[in-house]
């Protein structure tokens, strides 16, 4: 038997045995996911020295920078998550017409069953442990595959997460590619990839196998427009600060710039006087700047450089992986920089006329995974991003919406699908059921959709369930039932309730006069 198919049975055993202890029911109470979320924020803080040493490994990053890049922001979402937990997994009331007004209606969110989340190398411990914190609090069990790129990280994280979480229910399953093409071939009940758009493309049709949902975190060129009525000094630091954090291995890091000509040379001025003050005068020697992840992508971004006017920065060092903070001036859209995601410390600047051009050129290429924009003009600001379309907008900012997480993080287009962060994560890894629960009784009621049919019928049903209502006009209308129903039961009851209002009438008479 070959290697390949021994693989491929050990893959089948490991989803098979997740599926079983998910139909156990186990991870479905508030109790248990609630312990699992607090076991994983036990995990980052107290084994948190070797997470940071991993990642110094993986991508040259300080501990200072690996705990501010990624282990804060999982700290912070599991705090987020055990917050709110408790609200997100009740049911939560449905709106009804007047023929369900007397039922039962809600939303229900239950687990999807097992997941396959595929972590990123760029930022490995937080692009693979952040939808795994929506995975348990939505009661799913879970196989993550950590990147191999950053293989430091991944070993870490497959010593550490049986030694904390339920070992039945979430799994680590390191290798390269032929592991990943393997885990492929088994059914999920949704898959969460985030890195390349040609990967997402590959996830996507091995997906459609079983018809299994998935969530898609790629990226793109995501633009950065100035506008010539802005702080200039403050726009520069905020994108060099965002261009060359983790050196630019940002998905959402600001690929290129786009501004009026008089604009360039100012900027790349201001840039530079940024990067001697964030790095220093030798920035190869700064404890915060980090290395490209291997020499496969240094020499991809170090092709990207030929034929271009450097304008600041291009110095490189093959043996350490080593590319400075780069500015290209003058760039010409048809060039290969221009043709892919940068994804390193190279920052383009393509000169437009104005503001109409610069939504041309972004409109006329693939959606981005995030745009950005800067101006004092608000009017600009909205217009721009009620013409463009991308993942998601920053404006006078870059990147800071990833931060947020009571906002959805996704793209658009090739860009991504789906959503994640705090609320959005647990509704990512949920089905949200609708449930509606009637009485056996009333049955005189539901005679207008038994056949047969008449115009009278449709007429009613027309009332019942396309007439609109405010509450001024509803509560009106339960008043008029009131009043026919009382006029019903008056009727029906009349003799009587005339006996009673008079032997009521004469023992007031016989207290008063006696």
């Amino acid at each position: 038997m070959s290697f390949s198919v021994l693989q491929d049975d050990a893959m089948k055993r490991q989803v098979q045995r997740l599926r079983e202890a998910f139909r156990s029911g186990r991870s479905r109470p508030l109790k248990f996911r609630l312990q699992q979320l607090q076991a994983l924020r036990r995990m980052v803080e107290e084994r948190e020295k070797e997470f940071l040493a991993a990642l110094g490994a993986d991508l040259c990053k300080s501990e200072l920078n690996a705990f501010s890049h990624e282990v804060i922001t999982i700290l912070g979402e599991i705090d987020f998550v055990l917050k709110n937990l408790s609200e997100w997994v009740a049911p939560q009331p449905a709106k009804k017409t007047l023929l369900t007004l007397m039922d039962e209606a809600y939303v229900q969110p239950e687990p999807l069953g097992v997941v396959l989340i595929i972590g990123a190398w760029n930022y490995p411990l937080v692009l693979t442990i952040q939808p795994l914190i929506g995975a348990i609090a939505s009661g799913n069990a879970v196989i993550i595959k950590p990147s191999e790129l950053s293989e430091n990280t991944a070993k870490v994280l497959a010593k550490l997460l049986p030694q904390y979480l339920d070992q039945d229910m979430y799994v680590v399953i390191n290798g390269g590619v032929q592991e990943t093409t393997e885990l492929l071939k088994e059914r999920f009940d949704h898959i969460f990839y985030t890195g390349s758009t040609a990967v997402g493309k590959i996830v996507m049709e091995a997906a459609a196998k079983y018809l299994t949902p998935v969530t898609l975190e790629l990226g793109g060129k995501s633009p950065c427009y100035i506008d010539k009525d802005c702080d200039l000094d403050v726009t520069c630091r905020r994108i060099a600060w965002g261009k060359y954090m983790n050196c630019g291995q940002t998905c959402i890091a600001p690929d290129y710039i786009l501004c009026e000509p008089s604009l360039q040379t100012p900027i790349v001025q201001k840039i530079k006087e940024t990067v001697k003050e964030f790095y220093g005068e030798n920035v190869k020697e700064s404890p915060d700047y980090e290395r490209i992840i291997n020499l496969r992508h240094f020499k991809r971004l170090q092709s990207l450089l030929e034929g271009q006017k450097i304008a600041f920065g291009g110095e490189t060092d093959e043996a350490t992986r080593y590319i400075a903070p780069t500015i290209l001036t003058d760039v010409n859209p048809e060039t290969k920089v221009m043709q892919e995601e940068i994804f390193g410390p190279i920052l383009p600047i393509v000169t437009i006329e104005n503001a109409d051009e610069a939504i041309k050129f972004i409109n006329d290429r693939e959606k981005p995974l995030a745009f950005y924009v800067f101006s004092h003009n608000n009017k600009l600001i909205k217009r721009m991003i009620d013409e463009t379309s991308s993942g998601g907008v920053t404006a006078n900012d870059v990147i800071m919406h990833f931060t947020l997480n009571s906002l959805p993080f996704g793209g658009v287009g090739s860009s991504g699908m789906g959503a994640y962060h705090g609320k959005h994560s647990f509704d990512t890894f949920s089905h949200l059921r609708p449930c509606l629960l009637k009485s056996l009784r009333g049955e005189s009621a539901n005679k207008l959709r038994y056949p047969p049919n008449s115009q009278s019928k449709v007429d009613w049903a027309k009332f019942f369930i396309l007439k609109q209502f405010n509450k001024g006009k509803l509560g009106l209308l339960f008043i008029t039932f009131l009043g026919i129903v009382m006029a019903v039961f008056v009727k029906k009851y009349q003799a009587v309730l005339k006996r009673k209002a008079l032997l009521i009438f004469l023992a007031v008479h016989r207290c008063v006069f006696q």
